[in-house]
């Protein structure tokens, strides 16, 4: 795992990938008191970053792996990428989903051709069904967020967004399993000038923050977080990664997150979900800490389930 792998890694995947538009706002940049630049992975294929790990790992398989097909488990976001990665690369898809994943979701998976097991909504759950679809179809599981082929995968909208702005202090992205924050610290670290990262995590599922501090993987008895993205924990592979190289992690509240969102919607006019508006107001939550200094923000995906939005 070095400057080689990543850049090896970049290059493997482009064809199948988009190199995602950076927007700016100068009343953004007024509020927070600092030069924000949003990478926006709600414009990637599928509406998410993880179409970069899921492409990676599956790419990264033997021809007979291949041929047996590929199993994960996932509330909504990584099951599409990898349904639609699967079908691109002309692999069999066969994904676990939890019974309260947004609807949205569920029915962009079956559009991409993947094959849905529900299971209850736990940790365990998942895993258990996966495992039987390993067991029954000889499919190569991969996971969501502690796959090393899938953190390299993701290292690279960091990548990109240090080619387009190489004098960041700050890249700021949200922590859910870890697989985007630990890419995004392994990009930075290699590619980066003097730049920090920075997470940001809801305060109702902060196992990443108690993690850091206390030096090993911690859970969240509950995680009743509008961010339904990042309900899901850190791993063995990328703990260690973001132990090293992610500087802190700053806690927001549900309605900082709502806030966050809607400024963005409203603001530069995109669709982002929950999840992702996590990093813009992690900036808004600590403004002194980035006052003044250039701060990237990786906007993680746009799949909002717009039937839960109230538009009057």
């Amino acid at each position: 795992m070095d400057k080689h792998s990543l850049l090896e890694t970049q290059s493997r995947i482009l064809p199948y990938v988009h190199n995602t538009p950076i927007l700016t706002s100068h009343l953004l940049d007024d509020l927070a008191g600092a030069k924000l630049f949003f990478k926006c992975e709600n414009f990637q294929k599928m509406g998410a970053f993880k179409m970069r790990g899921a492409v990676n790992a599956i790419m990264q398989l033997t021809k007979a792996q291949q041929e047996r097909g590929v199993v994960t488990h996932s509330s909504g976001n990584f099951a599409q990428a990898l349904s639609l990665a699967a079908r691109n690369l002309g692999v069999t898809a066969y994904i676990v989903m939890p019974t309260n994943a947004p609807k949205v979701k569920k029915e962009a998976v079956l559009g991409y051709g993947g094959i849905i097991t529900d299971c209850e909504p736990n940790i365990q759950a998942r895993e258990q069904a996966a495992t039987q679809i390993v067991e029954k179809k000889g499919a190569t599981f991969i996971h969501p967020s502690n796959d090393l082929n899938v953190i390299l995968g993701n290292a690279t909208s960091a990548m990109e967004l240090l080619e387009a702005q190489p004098d960041l202090d700050f890249v700021v992205s949200p922590v859910g399993g870890g697989g985007l924050i630990a890419g995004t610290a392994l990009a930075t670290h290699y590619f980066g000038q003097k730049c920090v990262v920075i997470g940001g995590e809801p305060l109702v599922a902060d196992d990443a923050y108690r993690s850091l501090k206390t030096g090993k993987i911690e859970s969240n008895d509950s995680a009743h977080t509008i961010a339904d993205g990042l309900r899901t924990q850190l791993g063995d592979i990328n703990f260690p990664i973001i132990q090293k190289y992610v500087d802190h992690i700053i806690r927001v509240e549900e309605d900082e997150i709502l806030r966050a969102m809607k400024l963005l919607w409203e603001r530069l006019k995109i669709v982002v979900e929950p999840s992702s508006a996590v990093a813009f107001g992690a900036v808004l939550k600590d403004k002194s800490y980035f006052k003044d200094k250039s701060v990237g923000i990786i906007l993680s995906g746009g799949n909002v389930d717009l039937d839960t939005i109230k538009f009057s």
